[in-house]
């Protein structure tokens, strides 16, 4: 316990002042890539703190150069701060409409390049996917947790549609991102904190041309299969 202690009194206050930098250099950086590398160096303290090591594997599949959907399973709020710190490639995320309306936050955000999705109501969802698939078409790749939430098991929750309407509409190639290890570290609704290493499994990007918003089934089960497979994979390896 005296260990999660000590990492919140860092954390907590490392939090603001790294967001606060963030949101300064965001009136500065046109891309977001200031940003993000402020990001980085918060995500990599936190984790120095926690003594968590971030292990990276398939990260020659990435061309920095082209965007990506990346889509990883959700086990802890470790999971953010791994993947900050473990992905070669600047990625941006997806955000709540609502967050864009708090002064000085909010141009914090655009400046980051955080992708605004509006859903309160149908029309304003689907245009905001569309808004959201230029930005991607343009070359930003974002990450997204299909789950939407933390599983309490490390089992993968079912998948929202909305990242795979936004993969068919850009026609962008999904990756996914096997994060493993984050759950004995941090377990969603449990504040202890302990160390361990955290492994990130970059897998092959995925085609998503061939699909249609129709078929946006087919696309969800073949990434869930995918990321199941290298969960299961991991788990044999580790028994």
């Amino acid at each position: 316990m005296l260990k999660t202690i000590l990492v919140l009194v860092y954390a907590v206050p490392a939090t603001g002042i790294f967001g606060s930098l963030a949101a300064v250099t965001a009136f500065f950086s046109k891309n977001g890539r200031i940003p993000h590398r402020v990001a980085i160096v918060w995500a990599r303290s936190i984790l120095w703190a926690s003594g968590v090591k971030v292990r990276v594997t398939g990260g020659n599949l990435l061309d920095p150069y082209k965007p990506y959907i990346l889509m990883a399973n959700h086990q802890s709020n470790f999971d953010i701060l791994a993947l900050f710190a473990g992905l070669p490639v600047p990625f941006r995320w997806l955000a709540k409409a609502e967050l864009f309306k708090i002064p000085i936050f909010s141009h914090g955000m655009r400046g980051c390049g955080y992708i605004s999705i509006d859903r309160s109501n149908r029309e304003s969802a689907i245009q905001s996917l569309e808004e959201a698939a230029d930005k991607i078409r343009s070359g930003v790749s974002v990450m997204i947790f299909p789950e939407g939430t933390r599983s309490m098991d490390g089992k993968l929750l079912p998948f929202k549609k909305g990242g795979f309407i936004l993969a068919v509409k850009s026609r962008v190639p999904i990756v996914p991102v096997v994060i493993t290890g984050s759950l004995s570290i941090m377990p969603k609704k449990k504040l202890m904190i302990r160390s361990g290493e955290i492994h990130l499994n970059i897998l092959d990007p995925m085609d998503t041309a061939s699909y249609t918003e129709a078929g946006k089934e087919e696309l969800i089960s073949a990434v869930r299969k995918t990321i199941e497979n290298a969960l299961e994979r991991k788990k044999e390896e580790d028994s």
